[in-house]
């Protein structure tokens, strides 16, 4: 019984170390569209490691649609995105300077 508890709690020490290895991180992107309607902004981005997506140019869902309204195609943004509901979700973006 000891060694089996020993070894869950190592899977569970592994597993939770895994998991938090691959929390969102802020990528450098440019917003080429924006869909209001959908609730969707088209980023050009460098890689997604969290999502393990390589650079390039997609759409993402919004978590907070006002976001969109404060977005223009050109700007330079630093942005985390997640999959959320299935769907590749932008989770926080900001204009860069």
């Amino acid at each position: 019984m000891k060694h089996t508890l020993t070894r869950t709690l190592g899977g569970l020490i592994l597993g939770l170390s895994v998991a938090l290895s691959v929390q969102a991180q802020p990528v450098d992107g440019e917003v080429k569209k924006i869909d209001l309607e959908a609730g969707k902004v088209t980023l050009k981005h460098g890689p997604i490691q969290n999502l393990d997506i390589p650079a390039m140019q997609m759409a993402f869902r919004v978590a907070n649609p006002a976001w969109l309204q404060t977005l223009q195609v050109g700007d330079k943004v630093t942005f985390e995105a997640d999959k959320v509901g299935g769907q590749f979700t932008v989770t926080a973006i900001n204009v860069r300077k």
